[in-house]
């Protein structure tokens, strides 16, 4: 199994939660029965029905409809019919275990069932099980259960420490974040020093995510939270490594993010945004990788500036490092007397 393929496998469970959930509902009277299936979505469709919805079909208040539905969920703990199903709390609590102990809501229902109305028998489950804690979500982190909240908050801790080093728009991939979060998770078991644990962690954090290629940084990073052809084609740049034709650029967005994306948008946008470097003919570079802008004359014209005299050669080697042009239109440029001369040593510098 790959680790991609690890990270997205079923834990399946051995009991089927809606018989569960109707074994449960035994020592409920009817209308607490009703009440918990509109809340939880406890139907064929998985649809929830709020505390409004449910006091008009029963012409109550809301606040009573919140106090019947407090009542079911306490007297099933209390009932025998809870005790009976002790096997299935216990392998539930196991399964949260081997995930990590503290899990995001979704990732562990998505991960528990496989379909919609699967998942909302499983989460009542979990709203039921004395073991089974819901933090509810923030500013900073998702939906997420916990059986340890000693654990819970150590790694509340680390995301916050590992959120605060990350650079605005720094991209870092997944095995050196995933390191990097390490160094800040003190005291816990070796059981949870896991990759596939880590980065399930990693996704309880609303401040850190990952882009389309699998690299992290900031969630609100432009690197991160791609919105248009512009930050696709700075991925496509990163990840190619070296300067490519923009009919390139607009093929490769395509075929690695599936977005159909245009030649002449393409070109547009590497234009306008700054990151983008044009070296040669339709040529695209990035700027991070020390590339000037401007025109082949600008390029003489800061080399010069930048070093002093330099001879033909010199020049030509340099300017060829930032532009994928011939020869020939250097030796055409460094000819402008408006803007380079020769000294008498036959060096060029800046008129």
């Amino acid at each position: 199994m790959t680790k991609e393929a690890s990270k997205n496998k079923m834990f399946a469970l051995s009991f089927n939660p809606k018989q569960v959930v109707k074994r449960l509902f035994g020592s409920l009277p009817d209308r607490a029965q009703d009440v918990i299936v509109g809340r939880f979505g406890l139907n064929q469709t998985g649809d929830e029905m709020t505390l409004e919805a449910i006091g008009k079909k029963y012409g109550i208040t809301r606040e009573r409809v919140r106090q019947i539905e407090n009542y079911a969920v306490n007297h099933i703990r209390k009932a025998n019919t809870y005790e009976k199903e002790k096997a299935v709390f216990d392998e539930l609590k196991n399964t949260i275990s081997k995930m990590g102990g503290v899990v995001a809501e979704d990732d562990l229902l998505n991960h528990l069932g496989s379909d919609t109305v699967t998942r909302k028998y499983i989460h009542f489950l979990l709203v039921v099980g004395d073991d089974f804690n819901k933090i509810k979500e923030d500013t900073e982190f998702k939906h997420r259960w916990h059986i340890d909240g000693e654990l819970a908050e150590k790694i509340h801790d680390a995301l916050r420490k590992l959120y605060t080093k990350l650079g605005d728009d720094e991209i870092i991939p997944e095995s050196e974040i995933v390191a990097s979060f390490l160094e800040h998770l003190k005291d816990i078991s070796n059981d949870y020093k896991q990759d596939e644990i880590l980065t399930r962690w990693l996704s309880i954090s609303k401040n850190v995510a990952k882009n389309p290629l699998g690299e992290w940084g900031r969630s609100k990073s432009s690197n991160i939270k791609t919105k248009g052809v512009r930050d696709y084609a700075y991925l496509i740049l990163r990840k190619h490594g070296s300067p490519i034709h923009f009919r390139e650029v607009a093929k490769l967005i395509g075929e690695v993010f599936k977005k159909k994306a245009h030649v002449a948008t393409t070109h547009n946008e590497l234009i306008k945004d700054p990151r983008f470097v044009l070296v040669g003919r339709g040529l695209y570079a990035l700027k991070e990788w020390g590339y000037s802008t401007g025109i082949v004359k600008d390029v003489i014209y800061e080399i010069l500036k930048k070093n002093g005299p330099l001879s033909k050669e010199d020049v030509l080697e340099k300017v060829m490092k930032e532009r994928y042009v011939k020869a020939n239109t250097v030796m055409v440029n460094l000819q402008n007397p408006k803007f380079f001369k020769k000294n008498k040593q036959g060096m060029y510098t800046v008129a």
